[in-house]
């Protein structure tokens, strides 16, 4: 069993900057690929962002590439968000998300982890 607590969410102006951080605990994350996904009201959950056990291979949404930057610190089992120029449609609620297993088919694809935080909320005004 995995929890995963993110933090670092909240209010910022378009433009602004916010580092989420996702904390596993009951299982090391070191071996495993981890992703973050968000989901605003009314919206589907979607694919954010995603890294290898290793760090050596990234991906992300069209949506958010070249503005957000995903890491990870396996000797602390977390993982980071570091989220630059922020727009208001980044506005959702933030999940850290882990599969059950270190093979994963598709990273982008929810369906592909078990283990979800509660989800932090990245406000974005105008």
């Amino acid at each position: 069993q995995v929890q995963l607590v993110e933090s670092g969410g909240g209010l910022v102006q378009a433009g602004g900057s916010l580092r989420l951080s996702c904390a596993a605990s009951g299982r090391t994350i070191s071996n495993y690929a981890m992703g973050w996904f968000r989901q605003a009201p009314g919206k589907e959950r979607e694919f954010v962002a995603a890294i290898t056990w290793s760090s050596s291979k990234t991906w992300y949404a069209d949506s958010v590439k070249g503005r957000f930057t995903i890491s990870r610190d396996n000797a602390k089992n977390t993982v980071y968000l570091q989220m630059n120029s922020l727009k208001p449609e980044d506005t959702a609620v933030y999940y850290c998300a882990a599969p059950r297993f270190s093979s994963v088919l598709d990273v982008t694809r929810p369906y592909e982890y078990t283990y979800w935080g509660q989800g932090t909320q990245v406000t974005v005004s105008s």
